[in-house]
């Protein structure tokens, strides 16, 4: 193997996989993990694209799966240039009525997965003097989101741990990113249930994964501490949602991902 080194997570489909075909491109040896069955196929897609690939099936939900990872990382004997703190999963519907499990491996995934995977990454470019860090958060991270309210949190989980973190390295060569992506063509509404909402089929016009990874990389190589990926109005609102009351953003946010059955009643 030689070049760079990029690791990135929840790489077998959407803006995890496009991240590292961006990275591909731009000449990065891989390592991809996720427990999605199409990893196999994405370690074929890069390896066409003239780069040594590692695809490592782990479920980063769980201690021994983040553990496990960085094991296969570690085992390459090469250091690890950037990183991609990507692996989510999300949730919709009335907390009253959705799945508590479903919920506990969302907050094990994308929150205690990233703070896990985070400590190794940190350790190990903090020694070497040198790395960057891409942590996928959202642009709802900054809103009151009814329908979405565990997903949020824990995306807001993620913009607050990349902030701090980043104020912690500022002397240390390791710079840190939060990508704060706005509704993206994937199949994310469908697997949060929010398929037949006004955000899911008729909302803002959805960006497409492959440039959001594209500024993603950007924004990272550049060691910026943020970038918004939306349609301007997205990005507008992500900019002020602070100066806007939470009961205001409650409501905006309910309309989006409110049924349309129950929209039009």
């Amino acid at each position: 193997m030689t070049g760079h080194l990029a690791v990135i997570t929840g790489a077998s489909s959407g803006i995890g996989y496009n991240l590292a075909k961006v990275f591909a491109e731009n000449g990065f040896d891989l390592v991809i993990a996720s427990a999605g069955e199409r990893l196999d196929k994405a370690e074929v897609d890069f390896q066409a694209m003239g780069v040594q690939v590692k695809a490592v099936h782990a479920d980063l939900a769980t201690y021994d799966g983040v553990k496990f990872l960085w094991q296969q990382v570690e085992a390459l004997g090469r250091p690890v240039d950037a990183i991609c703190l990507n692996a989510g999963v999300g949730s919709g519907g009335l907390f009253v009525d959705t799945d508590l499990d479903a919920e506990i491996n969302l907050v094990r995934l994308n929150v205690e997965g990233t703070l896990h995977l985070a400590k190794y990454a940190v350790k190990h470019m903090v020694a070497k003097g040198s790395g960057k860090i891409l942590i996928t958060a959202s642009i709802v991270s900054e809103m009151v989101a009814p329908r979405e309210l565990v997903y949020s949190a824990s995306k807001a989980f993620d913009l607050a741990f990349a902030k701090g973190l980043r104020a912690e390295l500022k002397d240390t060569g390791v710079t840190v990113t939060a990508l704060q992506p706005g509704p993206t063509d994937t199949n994310f509404f469908d697997r949060e249930g929010l398929h037949d909402t006004y955000a899911g089929t008729k909302g803002k016009k959805a960006s497409e994964p492959y440039d959001v990874a594209q500024q993603g990389f950007k924004a990272l190589m550049k060691g910026d501490d943020h970038v918004y990926v939306a349609d301007l109005l997205t990005k507008v609102e992500g900019a002020v949602m602070g100066l806007v009351p939470d009961a205001v953003q409650a409501m905006m946010h309910d309309k989006q991902a409110k049924p349309l059955d129950e929209s039009s009643s």
